[in-house]
């Protein structure tokens, strides 16, 4: 019974025959006796109210369950559990204090009888451990303490057949997200689905090319990752490009993240690993990013030419050294001629930024700039950077008419286009087509003689009289109507011009001229 366990509990011995027998007769004895007897005890009843006595007669309980030792377990269990007894309201709830306080106030025979077969030894031997502790305080209470044991109550009603209750609050379905028994496949949808999964569990090598199988096998990029740089962090690199080198899509995503993540040294160690020399040398070739100083850049450079590159990356390779070797040289003298301020050309247009890491056009447009008349054999020249880049005609056109025309330079326009044959005969000649020329000329606001000349080169006749429209060379449009023989055309135009200016009297004369057999 009820008193019977707490009288044991206070004593820390077996009960005695006349403790049974007193049990017995109290029974029969009026409120009065009873208060009677128990003020004339050596015993103290349990309480709740009674906190100060409850440490004392802890200390005393401790003694006897600690005798229990051999029959039950110290492993501590989850913190988030309740212990549930058979009738499943967590131990301590107020619920389950009435059902086992009404189950232990049976008969007395009951009672001794149900006590004495948990005393025996032999029924000792038949309960399986427990995986849970509880300390007598944590009986009353409902809870768990760390490192304390069961109560006796507990320890005799234990089966192998435990039941858990979530803690209140708690979905039952969350409870398991704090367990470590997730499978591979479970714990890859766990983390599809955002939701925090520790991989530490999986130590061996099969577990963990399980779960990189299982990422990969969901196709999705985030989870193959995160399962990627834990195996990076838990294995030696040998063995990771060992099963890597077979498994080419997670392959794939460790050389993209250790591309976005900078790591250069393990990025050269997989490439090496896989003989994959061409790659090899050009995540070699990406380190001169990350190199401030233009001489160490040049240096690295220098020794990227000789890396296995493919035969058109090579010659990339010795331009770029070329190139910044010239670029060094170029800053540094111009910079002297700027601070000199004795050159005509800085004083007018001061430099706006360094020439040095530019691209190969914009050295050139920097060169047409601020060195077009020098004279082939320096390194500034825009004809020895053209012929040692190997610069197409068209290309070297476009850059040196964009640069001459912003410091309009019109007789430098003139004569980029202007070629004599072997007669002596001067033609002018545009790779990139006269329609070009005229758009970059109006661009960069050139005069309308300029424009107008330049549009008359155009050969197609749509697109000069299109363009003569668009930039109001009034002259050209007259004369190709005239051309033409289009008098609706002509007439059309007239409304465009001012009134009494030069080209509604041209149009005027045209029109009432009998020399000219119009179409209409």
């Amino acid at each position: 019974t009820t008193t019977g366990l707490i009288l044991f509990f206070q004593s820390g011995r077996p009960l005695g025959a006349g403790v049974r027998l007193g049990m017995g007769l109290r029974m029969n004895r009026t409120k009065g006796d009873e208060e009677e007897y128990w003020n004339s005890s050596k015993f103290k009843a349990f309480t709740f109210d009674d906190e100060d006595d409850e440490l004392s007669q802890l200390k005393e309980s401790k003694r006897a369950v600690n005798s229990l030792r051999d029959f039950v377990d110290d492993d501590d269990d989850d913190d988030d559990l309740e212990r549930v007894s058979w009738s499943g309201e967590p131990v301590g709830s107020i619920s389950w204090s009435i059902k086992e306080t009404a189950g232990n106030s049976g008969s007395s025979h009951e009672g001794r009888e149900q006590l004495k077969s948990r005393n025996s030894f032999s029924s000792y031997a038949q309960l399986p451990k427990p995986t849970s502790t509880y300390s007598l305080s944590s009986f009353f209470r409902g809870r768990t303490r760390p490192g304390s044991f069961q109560s006796l109550s507990d320890a005799l009603s234990d089966t192998s057949a435990k039941s858990y209750a979530p803690e209140l609050g708690r979905p039952k379905g969350e409870y398991r997200d704090y367990s470590n028994d997730w499978s591979p496949s479970d714990t890859v949808r766990r983390l599809r689905k955002g939701k925090v999964c520790s991989l530490e569990r999986f130590r061996s090598l099969q577990d963990k090319l399980q779960l990189l199988e299982e990422a990969v096998s969901m196709h999705d990029g985030n989870v193959i990752t995160a399962v990627l740089i834990f195996l990076k962090r838990t294995l030696s690199k040998e063995i990771l490009f060992r099963e890597l080198e077979v498994r080419q899509v997670a392959l794939r995503h460790l050389i993209h993240f250790l591309k976005e993540i900078g790591d250069q040294k393990l990025l050269l160690d997989l490439f090496r690993f896989l003989d994959r020399t061409e790659e090899l040398a050009l995540s070699h070739y990406r380190e001169h990013l990350n190199i401030r100083d233009p001489d160490k850049r040049k240096e690295f450079l220098k020794t990227c030419i000789g890396l296995p590159f493919s035969a058109e990356d090579s010659a990339h390779i010795q331009d770029h050294y070329t190139l910044l070797e010239r670029q060094i040289i170029i800053e540094a003298n111009d910079r002297h001629l700027e601070s000199a301020g004795q050159t005509e050309i800085f004083r007018k247009h001061p430099r706006k930024a360094s020439i040095l890491n530019m691209p190969l056009v914009t050295t050139l447009f920097y060169s047409c700039f601020y060195h077009y008349t020098e004279a082939e054999g320096t390194f500034s020249s825009p004809i020895n950077l053209k012929k040692t880049f190997k610069i197409p005609d068209k290309q070297y056109v476009l850059t040196a008419l964009a640069a001459r025309a912003k410091l309009r330079a019109w007789n430098d326009v003139d004569a980029l286009f202007t070629t004599k044959n072997w007669l002596g005969y001067t033609k002018k000649r545009a790779p990139i087509g006269f329609h070009r020329v005229v758009e970059i000329l109006h661009k960069n606001n050139a005069p309308v003689q300029i424009l107008q000349e330049y549009v008359n080169l155009v050969e197609d006749v749509d697109t000069k009289l299109n363009l003569a429209t668009k930039f109001k060379c009034h002259d050209v449009v007259i004369d190709t109507c005239r051309d033409l023989k289009d008098r609706q055309q002509l007439l059309a135009y007239r409304s465009k011009v001012d009134k009494g200016s030069a080209e509604e009297e041209k149009i005027d004369a045209l029109l009432s001229s009998s020399q000219i057999r119009w179409k209409n």
